[in-house]
């Protein structure tokens, strides 16, 4: 696959390639220099970390840490 890059020295990743790697519109990828060539790998999507902590009480954890927080200060 050949592509042109742009005035702005932008180049369009081929559909091909964002479908089997997974990139949308808005994820973020890294770019290296390997040589005499120039690499690309997606970051990931911050899509894929929606929900990630889901259930495990984090926000309940804080709530905790908190009002400990608050009756340590009172009480000193």
């Amino acid at each position: 696959m050949t592509h042109r890059v742009g005035a702005k020295g932008q180049v369009v990743i081929p559909k091909e390639l964002r479908e089997s790697f997974g990139i949308d519109a808005g994820d973020e990828v890294v770019f290296w220099q390997c040589d005499d060539h120039v690499a690309l790998r997606p970051v990931g999507s911050a899509k894929a970390l929606r929900g990630r902590f889901k259930g495990m009480g984090l926000v309940a954890c804080l709530g905790e840490q908190r009002r400990a927080d608050r009756l340590r200060e009172r009480s000193e």
